[in-house]
């Protein structure tokens, strides 16, 4: 049978709630009724199946969501305006950006050249947003002649172990920018999805399969997690059902720290906490890990696929957590064991880091409207960390390392509602 792609043309505050969504059960197609409005969730698959019909542009944005961007900075309305100053001010949102692609990019060891892929991913998706907000054409010309450079050049992504991690972050976040320019005149959809298929999946799966031949435990979450996301998008990139299965089945029982009960491994009764598996580490990593499974299930929502709620509402609970701690407060902790290296020596974590408590990242809007707005939940913890950092800005106002470019950032202006 045939694959139907659907474009999504309606404008709706409650767009993934009445969106009708198709499952997949026993090899059939079943159709599942549209979900009220006042049910706040969508039907969950009881195992993975790619949706019947992949939705553009479905990612970490779909139309319902740039529309209302779009409508909301013409009419003045913040907190809106305040998302797309901030967008608008950042140097990798202009249209006289020059790209600097590279046939070869080289994240850990001798030779690091990365930094060049992550500014230009950055570029790419800022002047992508002020074209699909704003239409101006100067934009949209630059982020697809940010596309087509490297898509034209790109065949190695090389390093030590960071290889994998340049893999995941950058192949999610360049997927998601092909995603909004997909159809624009002149970009080479084609040719950027063979350079996703053959240079950053691969890795990706390589990863997933063998964490490069260490214990399984040996690699923290957002290893794994950056790793899902970038086979997620690609898959819907390239509506790729087997790359899509792929990636949720690992979110919900892979082998690895990125598969959901791992990564937060302990729930805490009382408030409804749970711990998040880096959380004796170091906060950054922490904010990185609360960063990468709002990607992940944001992305699935725009496919059909609820995800944040999945495990009654595990990953909000996660949130709360780290929220709650980079808020100054106090929060319970179990002591964390793991196996290291490739003989799974054991390690142990008996109390929470506080290296790197309070930072801000911007992570917490895209978690914040979800729970609190599309689902009318109280997540106060939440709630608290994304008003200290509203509005979001994006790559290039965390600082010039590479973590200042972990998240694609602008949540507020993406996601308020």
């Amino acid at each position: 049978m045939s694959r139907e792609t659907h474009h999504d043309t309606a404008y709706d505050d409650l767009r993934p709630l009445s969106r009708r969504s198709l499952l997949r059960s026993a090899g059939a197609v079943a159709a599942a009724g549209a979900v009220g409005a006042g049910a706040g969730v969508l039907g969950a698959r009881n195992a993975a199946a790619a949706p019947a019909a992949y939705i553009h542009p479905g990612m970490l944005h779909a139309y319902g969501e740039l529309n209302r961007a779009k409508v909301r900075v013409v009419a003045g309305d913040d907190p809106w305006l305040a998302g797309w100053n901030r967008l608008t001010s950042n140097s990798h949102a202009q249209s006289t950006w020059t790209p600097n692609a590279q046939t070869t990019v080289v994240r850990g060891g001798t030779g690091e050249n990365y930094g060049t892929l992550y500014n230009d991913i950055h570029a790419a998706y800022q002047n992508a947003l002020r074209w699909k907000i704003a239409g101006t054409t100067a934009h949209g010309d630059k982020a697809r002649d940010i596309l087509n450079a490297w898509s034209a050049r790109l065949t190695t992504i090389t390093g030590n172990a960071d290889r994998f991690l340049a893999a995941g972050i950058y192949g999610y976040q360049f997927a998601n920018v092909a995603e909004l320019m997909r159809g624009y005149s002149g970009f080479d959809l084609a040719r950027f999805q063979r350079m996703m298929l053959n240079v950053f999946y691969p890795l990706n799966n390589d990863f997933l399969r063998s964490h490069n031949g260490a214990c399984i435990t040996n690699y923290w979450a957002n290893w794994d997690l950056c790793t899902m996301n970038s086979v997620l998008a690609i898959a819907i990139l390239c509506e790729d059902d087997a790359k899509y299965d792929q990636a949720i089945t690992y979110f919900k029982n892979g082998a690895g720290n990125g598969a959901v009960r791992k990564a937060i491994p302990f729930v805490h009764g009382g408030e409804g906490l749970a711990q998040y598996q880096e959380s004796g580490r170091d906060q950054g990593h922490s904010l990185l890990g609360v960063g990468m499974l709002g990607a992940f299930c944001e992305t699935a929502w725009n496919q059909g696929e609820d995800l944040y709620g999945y495990d009654d509402n595990r990953v909000m609970k996660c949130a709360q957590y780290v929220a709650k701690y980079n808020l100054g407060q106090s929060v319970p902790f179990t002591t964390y064991s793991w196996g290291s290296g490739t003989t799974c020596a054991y390690n142990e974590q008996t109390v929470i880091s506080a290296s790197g408590r309070g930072q801000l990242r911007p992570v917490w809007d895209i978690l914040h409207y979800h729970y609190a707005r599309r689902r009318g939940l109280s997540v106060p913890y939440i709630t608290a960390m994304a008003e200290k950092v509203r509005p979001e800005g994006g790559g290039g106002d965390y600082g010039p390392n590479s973590g200042g470019y972990d998240q694609l950032g602008f949540g507020t202006l993406l996601y308020a509602r």
